[in-house]
């Protein structure tokens, strides 16, 4: 169970087939209400089955069913069931840690999921290992609570994402962010799994967060990330004079081709940072 909700495991009588059930503590008047939830709002869109070909399709969880009971005002969504999460799994492997065919696996996986989202208009705002769900090698991305629909209009809430993963323009309180914040949050989960138990950006507040990507990425420049500057000097935020540590260094046990492709989400400016559909190309996964 989480703040929001409480999590059953069932078995559907008709097919036998295991289901997650969450169960929302918020109580609803309406089915039209829940309906507007952008939880169920995003997965029946992402989800519909005539994209059911479509690349990435496969690697968003699916909303099976949405039950709501009209006495009680109790909303129930029936998800497919996944067995474990990736943080699990990096919990359970460590310090066996996850193979680079592994990783590799796990990362495409993602960007298909990623890919597909952002072909249709949905950014997903809380990458993290625990919304990466896995049975066997399947991997689904799951947990839409704070997906938005790329054109709808800003200004968002700055608060999104446990910290380690949250991108820059969202530490800086910037609400005009998009997609590219999910590819950040796949970097700092790539970087992870070859790191587990440490995250890559490790703090005990967002301005330790910030201040540790300065010391990996080197502070932003005017020429780096223009706008970024000027949000921090809005809100008062000063960036400590560091520069970059390379990343082989960081990551010893990470192919060349492993360290690129996590360069290339680890921008700080977001229009710098490569989209899905390019990283789905890289090198990294050539033999994939």
């Amino acid at each position: 169970g989480g703040s929001f909700a409480d999590v059953f495991l069932a078995k559907e009588k008709s097919t036998s087939d295991m289901v997650a059930i969450k169960v929302l503590k918020k109580k609803y008047r309406k089915f039209d209400e829940c309906c507007e939830l952008r939880e169920c709002k995003s997965l029946q869109k992402l989800c519909n089955d005539s994209l059911a070909s479509q690349k990435g399709y496969d690697n968003i969880i699916k909303l099976k069913q949405i039950i709501f009971e009209k006495k009680t005002g109790k909303l129930s969504l029936v998800f497919e069931y996944m067995e474990t999460d990736l943080y699990e799994l990096m919990k359970k492997r460590s310090p066996g840690k996850l193979s680079e065919e592994e990783i590799k696996d796990i990362t495409y996986q993602t960007l298909l999921g990623l890919y597909h989202m952002h072909k249709y208009g949905f950014f997903h705002r809380d990458m993290k290992p625990e919304n990466l769900l896995l049975t066997g090698n399947k991997i689904k991305i799951a947990d839409f609570g704070l997906a938005r629909e790329i054109r709808s209009m800003p200004p968002y809430t700055d608060y999104v994402s446990t910290r380690y993963y949250r991108a820059p323009e969202c530490i800086l309180q910037s609400t005009n962010y998009n997609s590219p914040i999910d590819i950040w949050g796949l970097g700092c989960i790539m970087a992870e799994m070859y790191l587990h138990p440490q995250p890559l950006f490790c703090g005990a507040n967002e301005k330790e967060v910030l201040f540790r990507i300065c010391s990996v990425l080197g502070t932003p420049t005017y020429d780096t990330w223009n706008d970024g500057i000027q949000q921090a000097n809005i809100i008062g935020i000063k960036f400590p004079n560091k520069s970059p540590t390379d990343l082989e260094k960081i990551i010893p046990g990470a192919s060349s081709e492993a360290i690129d492709l996590m360069r290339l989400m680890l921008q700080w400016d977001p229009n710098k940072r490569a989209t899905a559909k390019m990283l789905l190309k890289h090198p990294f996964f050539s033999n994939h």
